[in-house]
């Protein structure tokens, strides 16, 4: 398997977009203990907001929406990781399908801007909501291939955005000659990242939900659906060995980039209360938002490619972020965003 310290000069200058959020911020620092120093984080939400700010990187807060703000981002860049996007987990992206459709502004511009300048690679985060809806009626969901994403009926709204996004890369490779790599992310999970406020996803939900009713001394869940719905889920550290692979690879179509470990909701809902020590008397609120019924990686190809496969055990994940919420809400009662800077 390739890495990017075979290709990646310790001269090139490195722009992460969406540096300020939680893939971003991990990025930044995975970036900077393999001795990169010329790197640019690039965010829209204020510097107090960002999960990991770093002294020594070129910190920017930028619209990226619009085409002048892409271009300040992209200035001078060898390598771009496109990561920035106004999305969160099913509660946000089923109540918010604008915000993330505008979205496709911001790829559209950095694209421009990377062909502008000359960057050599251009990574772009897609996501695993760009699968046909039908594919994904089943509980006991066959993973999902990458091919699965035609004939096209991705989630409305933010997977239309991504799935077009992705053809946007593609042409600009084939009309342009830029250097795009694509993967598709199969809902990330970890410490450092959104836990509460709307946009969470469901691991660190269920941690917060947890973690809540133990102080509150009411040991009781709420649900979305009838937490019978399957997923996989990837922990950050697996999704930074991926991200960065794929970008130094020779793949030049999007690829799933996943956890092919399935679990029900409540199977997630089972390792919490493992991890916590403590049975939760459970609550099914059945009209909340809980997106497609089933759906899996299909790791096939990564495999194929690259030899290795997304491999940390969701329960060894979810512990760690476990272990970063309790901390995060013990010291400041939920209320406050973490901000690291070293």
């Amino acid at each position: 398997m390739k890495d990017i310290q075979g290709l990646i000069g310790k001269d090139d200058l490195i722009v992460v977009t969406g540096g300020g959020g939680f893939i971003g911020g991990h990025l930044v620092a995975d970036l900077r203990a393999k001795g990169y120093r010329k790197i640019r984080s690039v965010d829209l939400k204020p510097f107090s907001e960002w999960y990991q700010e770093f002294p020594d990187v070129e910190n920017l807060k930028l619209d990226l929406r619009e085409i002048g703000p892409a271009r300040r981002a992209a200035k001078d860049a060898a390598y771009i990781y496109n990561l920035a996007a106004d999305m969160g987990g099913m509660g946000f992206i089923e109540t918010h399908k604008a915000e993330c459709m505008l979205s496709v502004l911001i790829n559209t511009h950095m694209l421009m801007a990377a062909k502008e300048v000359g960057v050599k690679r251009f990574f772009y985060s897609s996501s695993a909501c760009v699968y046909a809806a039908e594919k994904q009626t089943s509980a006991a969901v066959v993973a999902l291939k990458e091919a699965d994403s035609y004939p096209a009926m991705p989630e409305d709204g933010y997977g239309w955005e991504k799935l077009f996004s992705e053809r946007m890369c593609r042409h600009f490779t084939e009309d342009f000659k830029l250097a795009t790599r694509v993967a598709r992310y199969h809902n990330v999970y970890g410490p450092l990242g959104t836990y509460d406020g709307g946009r969470e996803k469901a691991p660190a939900a269920i941690c917060r939900k947890v973690i809540a009713a133990v102080a509150a001394k009411n040991l009781e869940i709420e649900i979305w659906g009838d937490g019978e719905q399957t997923r996989s889920f990837m922990y950050i550290d697996d999704c930074l060995i991926g991200s960065n692979a794929i970008l130094a690879s020779d793949i030049l179509e999007p690829i799933n980039l996943g956890s092919n470990e399935l679990v029900t909701i409540n199977q997630l809902v089972d390792i919490v209360e493992d991890i916590a020590g403590v049975k939760m008397k459970r609550k099914y609120k059945l009209d909340a938002p809980k997106g497609v019924r089933g759906r899996n990686s299909d790791n096939t190809l990564i495999h194929k490619y690259l030899g290795w496969q997304p491999s940390i055990r969701l329960r060894d994940g979810m512990e760690k972020t476990y272990r970063w919420i309790y901390d995060e809400m013990r010291q400041s009662g939920g209320q406050r965003r973490a901000v690291f800077t070293a």
